[in-house]
């Protein structure tokens, strides 16, 4: 019997993207670690993302095969739909409008390739489907950009390569079930939306500035400390107790602004050593940070 980490709920699945940049090559690379076979068709002219950042490009197309195929051109559709007749499924990131034009729309991949799935990562569902965006405007739509610091990460498009993977997942599962002869299914993955979902516990108000988690409560923090910062995570009440009770704070009123200041006041002057040293002793969750 195989071991629960050795199980592959892709293997055998044959994945071919023309996706391009972060969110397809990164769902690609997620569905390369679930087992699948993957195979990336790049223009000549290549990935941007090989021009702007070789290691970040290195590193997402690990394990996958890419070829090159000039879509505009008779040759390269013959490529495509050559490997397409070997494909489970097609995972794109053109807008609907760039699709048709290259003969790559939902009717008419299902009617040359009736057992093909396609997962389509567009920007906005619907008729958003054609607006021009990135990561920073969906995450902007979505709540999370608080201020004029960019994000410090990709929300939007590692969120939605998730998605898209999950997809590509969801598209097998129906075809296990389809009987003998099971047709493939088309399946929209936005961008934005990946960005509603991650932005839900601030949509919520868990993350907003008066939610436990957004800066209200004593234990979920970070601190300046005397030699660099500390990210305090003691929320529940019995790691909020062994916290304070380390830094002398009776009673200990996590959400009492004298509460912030004690605690403020007494992890400023402990080093990193000494925190790390009290988090071992009393099981108290944080971890230091340089400066």
């Amino acid at each position: 019997m195989s071991s629960p980490t050795s199980f592959l709920p892709l293997e055998g699945v044959r994945v071919l993207s023309l996706a391009l940049n972060l969110p397809g090559p990164a769902a690609l690379l997620r569905c390369r670690q679930m087992g699948a076979s993957c195979l990336k068709l790049e223009p000549p002219a290549g990935d941007p993302m090989a021009l702007y950042n070789r290691p970040a490009y290195a590193a997402l197309h690990e394990g996958i095969a890419i070829e090159e195929a000039d879509l505009k051109t008779e040759a390269g559709q013959q490529h495509l739909h050559a490997a397409l007749a070997k494909t489970d499924v097609l995972l794109t990131s053109f807008r609907p409008s760039a699709l048709r034009k290259l003969g790559l729309d939902w009717p008419a991949l299902q009617a040359r390739h009736p057992s093909l799935s396609q997962v389509a990562i567009v920007g906005a569902p619907g008729e958003r489907a054609e607006e021009p965006g990135h990561d920073l405007t969906y995450v902007a739509e979505s709540g999370l950009v608080t201020g004029t610091e960019l994000p410090p990460t990709l929300y939007a498009d590692m969120g939605g390569a998730l998605l898209a993977s999950e997809a590509v997942l969801t598209a097998m599962l129906r075809r296990a079930r389809g009987g003998e002869k099971p047709e493939g299914i088309y399946l929209e993955v936005a961008l934005n939306a990946s960005a509603d979902w991650l932005a839900l516990p601030r949509t919520w108000g868990l993350t907003q500035p008066t939610g436990a988690v957004g800066g209200a409560h004593a234990g979920y923090r970070v601190y300046p400390c005397a030699d660099g910062r500390v990210a305090v995570a003691a929320l529940e009440p019995h790691f909020a107790q062994r916290l304070c009770e380390a830094a002398g704070v009776t009673p200990p009123d996590m959400m009492a602004a004298a509460t912030h200041e004690a605690l403020a006041a007494w992890l400023a002057t402990r080093t990193r050593a000494e925190l790390d040293a009290m988090s071992r002793e009393r099981d108290v969750p944080l971890l230091t940070l340089a400066g």
